[in-house]
């Protein structure tokens, strides 16, 4: 894997990126961006990383829907507040949402993602993600290559909303 300073260049299912870790920024949150990008690529071959979407938040993982000109899918990696989450939530009830979280318990989120939830009628799921402390040893070969699935991940599949692959 090149890992340059703050530079990771990844790659999954064929596709590269390019991470750039901030000063400010932990690398586990890097990682789990590239860890969303990678499992959820499969699906939504378009996704982007940390790009605007003319919301008031900037989704870590993405994909547009450009003819709606809105978002077809949206992750979040890390610290996400319950104003968020309620806004994505409801603002986007028909979008698929993925929230992972770096060696922490999952229910904390699930609790407030529920509550969001029962204000609104969802038709996407809603994916819940619990990255282990060892990820980057576990996920990342030497070459940068990406191999992650779910059922290598803790994970919950939100109730009340459809189910997808």
């Amino acid at each position: 894997m090149r890992h340059l300073r703050r530079k990771l260049t990844l790659r999954a299912h064929g596709e590269q990126v390019v991470l750039v870790k901030r000063t400010q920024e932990r690398i586990e949150h890097v990682w789990m961006k590239a860890f969303l990008w990678a499992l959820y690529l499969p699906n939504y071959p378009d996704l982007d990383i940390e790009v605007d979407v003319d919301d008031k938040y900037k989704p870590d993982v993405v994909t547009m829907d450009r003819r709606r000109g809105r978002p077809a899918f949206w992750a979040e990696a890390g610290a996400v507040g319950p104003d968020k989450i309620e806004h994505l939530v409801t603002h986007y009830a028909d979008v698929p949402l993925a929230f992972g979280k770096w060696d922490r318990p999952l229910e904390p989120l699930l609790e407030t993602v529920e509550r969001a939830v029962h204000t609104t009628d969802r038709t996407a799921p809603i994916d819940l993600l619990r990255f282990p402390p060892d990820s980057a040893e576990r996920f990342v070969d030497a070459k940068g290559h990406i191999s992650v699935s779910r059922d290598d991940l803790t994970w919950v599949r939100v109730a009340n909303a459809e189910p997808w692959s």
